[in-house]
């Protein structure tokens, strides 16, 4: 009797553990492809409430919550208008914005830009702290990315031009036979690698936004504000008027007095220091989570639909070659980022004679007023300076060689 009870458990254990990825998957995919995104989490979360070890419905979780942070931060800036007078400018220098043009932009205060800010940080916090809990190698989730549908304006509609793959063809026109055909057709199965990535990027991101909340850039808001977004809370409300005779143009008087106040304003008062501490935290995880990354996908031995592949495997990217002089230069980079954030080693100094070099880890852990011009004349980096070994340049060298000089395209893609 006991052996039969033990077996019936076994297999009603084994049922649910198989039958938890196609289910998980397809809650996932029902809501990413609905555009439901918090339904979708709700479902999630409560089916980890019943089993707790499903690691698969835990990825999901997480690649929703992170996928309802770029939504949110999306909508705020569509709100309140992203560089709306600026689309012109930057579309003739061959950059296009997934957000459209909102016909009447809210005007936007200080404190409310500093908060959008800071909802991504909360964001990313939590889509993080959920993947961070996944602890077992068997992972996978193969999801119809193209898709994948995000409300990027607010307006709540879940129309097919939100799908990714419209907004990917809308960005990049000259894109060839980007179809529904080929989006329905185009799957990645995101594995255990991809959980470290993405918390990679979750940290990178968070990195950067607890970098600005540490800063009081209030003054640079006020004065030139405007030319991120079109109705802000100023009182020098006579720079958003139109001065009659100067083209809208990049040389336009206008354009060019608010370009030389922007970079004039670059100087920044430390507010909060403990964030730049935060910051610096946030760097040193995205290198070591990089890295655990890559000891997941080298171990890898099969070969399906691979985001970040290794090189027995074919990756979903077509035409691109990941080889293990790749791999070796990123991982001996990753290694070279650990010993600069730990301040074993320095940043070469630009100025002066040769030896002394900054102290990237003081740069967060003792900030000081930050002001842009005075760091590219040097003077701003001096309470960072120091005699020491500095970063090997070889390291760069090599990296520039055997990523045939797209270091940073394949950077962003590899994290």
């Amino acid at each position: 009797m006991r052996r039969t009870l033990l077996l019936v458990c076994i297999v009603v254990t084994s049922t649910q553990l198989a039958f938890a990825g196609p289910k998980t998957v397809a809650v996932l995919e029902e809501h990413l492809q609905a555009g439901t995104l918090s339904t979708g989490q709700a479902l999630l979360s409560s089916e980890l409430e019943k089993n707790p070890k499903d690691a698969d419905a835990r990825f999901g979780l997480g690649t929703l919550q992170f996928l309802s942070s770029v939504e949110r931060l999306s909508k705020s800036l569509y709100r309140y208008g992203l560089l709306q007078q600026q689309r012109t400018l930057i579309g003739g220098l061959g950059i296009e914005l997934p957000i459209g043009i909102n016909p009447q932009p809210e005007k936007i205060t200080y404190e409310q830009a500093r908060a959008i800010i800071q909802q991504l940080v909360t964001d990313l916090t939590k889509a993080e702290a959920t993947l961070a809990l996944i602890d077992t190698e068997e992972v996978k989730l193969p999801l119809h990315f193209g898709l994948i549908r995000l409300d990027l304006n607010g307006d709540g509609k879940t129309d097919p031009d939100k799908t990714l793959w419209r907004i990917y063809a809308r960005l990049n026109r000259g894109a060839i036979n980007v179809s529904e055909k080929r989006a329905q057709a185009f799957v990645i199965a995101f594995d255990t690698g991809d959980v470290y990535w993405l918390r990679g990027y979750c940290h990178l991101l968070m990195a950067f936004g607890e970098t600005a909340l540490a800063h009081d850039w209030q003054e640079l808001f006020k004065r030139v504000g405007h030319v991120i977004f079109p109705s802000t809370d100023s009182p020098y409300p006579f720079l958003k008027e139109a001065t009659p005779g100067d083209t809208d143009t990049f040389f336009s008087f206008n354009r060019l007095s608010d370009l030389i106040a922007y970079i004039h304003l670059i100087n920044f008062q430390v507010k909060e220091p403990e964030r730049m501490h935060a910051a610096l935290g946030h760097l040193e995880s995205m290198v070591a989570v990089s890295s655990r990354s890559w000891d997941f996908i080298l171990k890898e031995t099969d070969n399906d639909q691979e985001w970040l592949p290794n090189p027995k495997q074919t990756g979903v990217i077509p035409n691109v070659v990941v080889t293990d002089e790749m791999i070796e230069s990123w991982r001996h980079f990753l290694a070279e980022a650990k010993t600069i954030l730990k301040g074993e080693k320095l940043i070469p100094f630009w100025r002066g004679a040769p030896g002394r070099g900054i102290n990237l880890r003081l740069v967060f852990m003792e900030p000081a007023p930050f002001d842009l011009v005075l760091w590219i004349q040097g003077t701003g980096a001096a309470p960072y300076l120091q005699k020491g070994p500095s970063t090997d340049p070889e390291v760069w060298r090599r990296l520039q060689r055997v990523f045939g000089g797209e270091f940073i395209g394949f950077a962003l893609w590899f994290n």
